[in-house]
């Protein structure tokens, strides 16, 4: 099987291609231009250099949130053209799980974290058991407190890593009462390598949606749709 992963819910760009075990191309861009602008130049020279016939894919693996709503939206947008265009379904594939499988493998928990402004984080915590990852605290939005006490409580050494661990790294070094690391820079941030390779295991395991019926997990409201609410809550 060959899956397209694309992963623009943070500050990361990337886009990649894999087919069964190998990682066929991955372009991972982390600079300061909007994912619209690098996007689908980044696919375009995937094909070109790979020779990709895209009509040959079976699916298009897309991180499907939390993050960037814009990001997110931008993703969704291409992830959903190219299944219309292909006749080819997608496959939703939660945002901090993707993070989470850079470090397939570890016998320590994965906590990957994403700055969602407020003092919050996008957050989760997981765990491999028999090559499977296994979630201990789904996907949720959080404050780095909130999550530094969730944490102590396993009582177990973790690993962190994500957009979120420079804004809170003090945070945590300061109390975290367990053994913990920060995932280097290769595996610290998004990685649609990883986002394909999650995605042929659940394309395999039947986990799919037709592309008409995406829609981003942004799991909590919108800056905008927060002022309308607060505004009718006033009056």
């Amino acid at each position: 099987m060959k899956v397209l992963g694309i992963d623009s819910s943070g500050l990361v760009a990337t886009v990649a291609v894999a087919e069964d075990d190998n990682l066929l191309a991955e372009y991972t861009v982390n600079y300061k231009k909007t994912h619209s602008q690098t996007l689908l130049p980044m696919l375009d020279e995937i094909v070109r250099m790979t020779e990709l016939d895209l009509s040959t894919l079976d699916a298009v693996a897309v991180a499907a949130g939390p993050g960037s709503f814009t990001g997110l939206r931008i993703g969704a947008a291409t992830a959903k053209g190219l299944g219309l265009a292909l006749g080819k379904p997608l496959v939703e594939v939660p945002t901090l799980e993707g993070l989470a499988y850079n470090l397939y493998g570890t016998s320590h928990l994965v906590c990957p974290m994403m700055d969602a402004r407020r003092s919050q984080v996008y957050t989760g915590i997981y765990e491999f058991e028999q090559e499977e990852l296994k979630a201990l605290e789904s996907q949720t939005a959080v404050s780095v407190q909130e999550l530094t006490e969730k944490v102590n409580g396993l009582g177990r050494e973790i690993i962190f890593l994500g957009d979120g661990v420079p804004v809170y790294r003090d945070i945590l070094c300061e109390n975290l009462k367990v053994p913990y690391h920060f995932a280097p820079a290769h595996m610290n941030k998004q990685r649609a390598g990883a986002v394909a390779a999650l995605g042929l295991r659940y394309l395999a395991a039947g986990r799919t949606v037709h592309a008409r019926e995406h829609r981003p997990d942004y799991l909590r409201m919108s800056q905008a749709e927060r002022e309308r609410a607060e505004k009718a809550g006033a009056c």
